[in-house]
């Protein structure tokens, strides 16, 4: 925005509440704030002021608590005011209405956090974060975001930097002063320290996956023949009648998905069509989205019938199940011809339940979130750093011009061909901040954000 200009917005979420946010970012904040409570001086920095909301006629609009940040010390870095009236959406129009008619304009999505970056408060993966928090869904996910918000990137990026750079430095001092010998005492540390960093920066890009678990959730299927309970599982595990329950095989169609939480885990889990031969065109279409759902699932929960044999699967979706990714429910124990079935697929983790009756849910329950701590990839890089794909990109670009350097190193190539491969790494690693001005990914990035954010 130009520096001139006063941005507002409402930073609380539209409706009636007991107070709302009114957020302000500019150099007029400081004069507004002693014009709208009639003051002569601006009101004292980080104190909370309650007075009466003056508009421009001079008649009172409601009675608000005033915060004022001045310029440095304030989230964007430029001088701030809030606004706290009554959560009255008519009171809140009056103010914004009253605030754009003092000269200020509406605030476009993420304007504020997107100025606090470019007034260097803050790195770009820490303004990423501000949005991950507030769209966070789970504990896992609050808790990588909070990381994020802190700096542990923006460290990490720092940390390889430094590196990069201390292998630059022993490449370019050869490169300045080729008569002292430098490579053969150089190539050593730096081939070494070089192919540590490849395999840490390849670490970080793989945390990509694990980014994608926190924000969409785990995705597990419920898989089986028809009619062993697979609908009624989804419906005791959300508390609700999310799939119609019948006692007719085939009942449901197509996979129906839902979202529950498994202690700090966001689930997405989808009940399916039942693995059997399709009657008809349109079970068959059913069944084959099964397939199709299978080759992107997270984690399996296998349903079968106590008092039936084991039902056989498709080598497809075989091959998709491990120990570690799939329990086998075997439901409908309380039935009197109900058995065990432990011989069938043994390496696998089981759990005996009845829907029917209740038993064995909790138990089932405590071994589905063991198992989905044990199933989920957790980040192998240090730090519990974790990328988005934004950064994986920019990670890529930096691994293949490591490579690249690795491999001339190894052909005892030119240093200066070297140094030019390690200049562009630190460039890429650079990306992941925002110390590479892109003016176009920057407006992509911001515009995802919440106004008033």
């Amino acid at each position: 925005m130009p520096a001139t200009d006063t941005i507002v917005a409402l930073s609380t979420p539209a409706g009636e509440s007991a107070i709302a946010v009114i957020r302000l970012s500019g150099p007029a904040c400081s004069t507004l704030s002693a014009q709208i409570l009639g003051r002569e001086q601006a009101l004292a920095p980080r104190y909370a002021h309650f007075g009466s909301y003056k508009d421009t006629a001079g008649l009172s609009i409601d009675d608000c608590v005033f915060t004022y940040f001045e310029t440095g010390k304030s989230f964007t870095g430029e001088a701030m005011l809030e606004i706290a009236p009554h959560g009255n959406p008519l009171i809140v129009q009056k103010i914004l209405a009253d605030l754009f008619a003092r000269g200020c304009r509406a605030a476009e999505p993420g304007e504020f956090t997107r100025t606090a970056f470019l007034n260097g408060k803050m790195d770009l993966s820490q303004a990423e974060a501000v949005s991950d928090l507030i769209r966070a869904r789970s504990d896992r996910s609050i808790e990588v975001a909070q990381r994020q918000l802190h700096g542990s990137i923006g460290r990490k990026m720092s940390e390889l930097t430094e590196r990069l750079l201390s292998v630059m430095a022993h490449l370019e001092a050869y490169i300045d002063f080729p008569e002292e010998d430098l490579p053969n005492e150089a190539q050593q540390g730096p081939a070494s320290e070089l192919r540590k960093l490849i395999v840490e920066v390849t670490e970080l890009i793989d945390t990509q996956r694990y980014t994608a678990l926190l924000h969409e959730g785990v995705k597990t299927l419920i898989i089986g023949e028809p009619n062993v309970g697979k609908s009624s599982l989804i419906n005791a595990l959300t508390g609700s009648d999310r799939s119609i329950v019948s006692d007719m095989p085939g009942t449901t169609r197509d996979y129906i998905s839902a979202f529950l939480m498994v202690e700090p885990w966001r689930i997405e889990i989808l009940d399916t069509a039942g693995l059997h031969e399709a009657s008809d065109a349109i079970e068959q279409i059913g069944i084959n989205h099964t397939m199709e759902q299978a080759e992107t699932a997270d984690f399996f929960l296998l349903m079968l019938d106590a008092a039936l044999p084991s039902p056989a699967l498709p080598e497809s979706l075989l091959a998709r199940m491990t120990p570690k990714n799939t329990i086998v429910v075997e439901n409908k124990i309380d039935l009197p011809n109900a058995s065990e079935h432990h011989d069938f697929m043994a390496e696998f983790k089981h759990a005996r339940i009845s829907l029917q009756e209740h038993v064995g849910l909790q138990a089932f329950r405590e071994l589905w979130t063991h198992s989905i701590e044990s199933a989920v990839q957790q980040p192998n890089a240090t730090d519990g750093v974790v990328v988005n794909a934004r950064h994986a990109s920019a990670l890529s670009e930096a691994c293949d011009s490591l490579e690249l350097a690795a491999q001339k190193m190894k052909q005892d190539d030119l240093s200066e061909l070297i140094a030019s491969d390690l200049r562009a790494a630190v460039e890429s690693i650079g990306k992941v901040v925002g110390k590479v001005d892109n003016e176009r990914m920057l407006d992509s990035l911001f515009k995802q954000f919440c106004i008033g954010k």
